[in-house]
C-alpha cells in the first residue's frame, strides 16, 4: 500500500508587524507635525515674563489695527464686532469659557481698551491677553 502526499501551500500574512509599523508611523507624524494657531494673521505678540498659558476657547479676537479686528478668522472693525458679540444669545455666551486677546504690539493701547470694553459691554468676564514667553536673564 502506497500513500500519496499531497503538497500544500499555505501562505499567511502575518499582519501584528504590519500594524507595529503602522502605529510607529502614525506616532512619527504625530510629533514631527507643527501647528500654526493663526496662519494669515502675522503679528508680533509683545513679551510677558509672568504669563501663564490658557486653553483656547472658540472666541479669539485679534488686533492688527482699527479697521483691521479679527474675530476667529472673521475681519472686521470697532463697530462691527460690538454688533457681532451683542447679536449673540445667552446660551452661546455661557458656551464661551474664556475670550483671548490678540494684538501686535504697535496697536495703540487705547485701542486695546476700546476692544475690552466691548467684551465688558456684552458680558464677558474671562478675556486673557495673549503674550509670547520671555526668556529671563540672569
Amino acid at each position: 500500500m502506497r500513500f500519496r502526499r499531497k503538497l500544500t501551500i499555505r501562505t499567511n500574512v502575518e499582519l501584528v508587524p504590519l500594524i507595529d509599523v503602522v502605529f510607529q508611523l502614525i506616532a512619527f507624524f504625530m510629533i514631527s507635525t507643527t501647528f500654526i494657531l493663526t496662519p494669515g494673521i502675522n503679528l508680533k505678540l509683545p513679551g510677558s515674563t509672568t504669563s501663564e498659558p490658557v486653553v483656547m476657547s472658540r472666541l479669539v479676537i485679534t488686533i492688527v489695527s482699527r479697521d483691521e479686528i479679527y474675530l476667529n478668522k472673521q475681519k472686521m472693525d470697532v463697530k462691527t464686532l460690538d454688533k457681532t458679540l451683542s447679536a449673540l444669545t445667552q446660551a452661546e455666551r455661557k458656551g464661551i469659557k474664556s475670550v483671548v486677546v490678540e494684538g501686535d504690539e504697535r496697536v495703540p493701547y487705547s485701542l486695546m481698551v476700546e476692544v475690552l470694553d466691548v467684551l465688558r459691554k456684552n458680558d464677558f468676564e474671562a478675556v486673557n491677553l495673549r503674550t509670547r514667553e520671555v526668556k529671563e536673564k540672569d
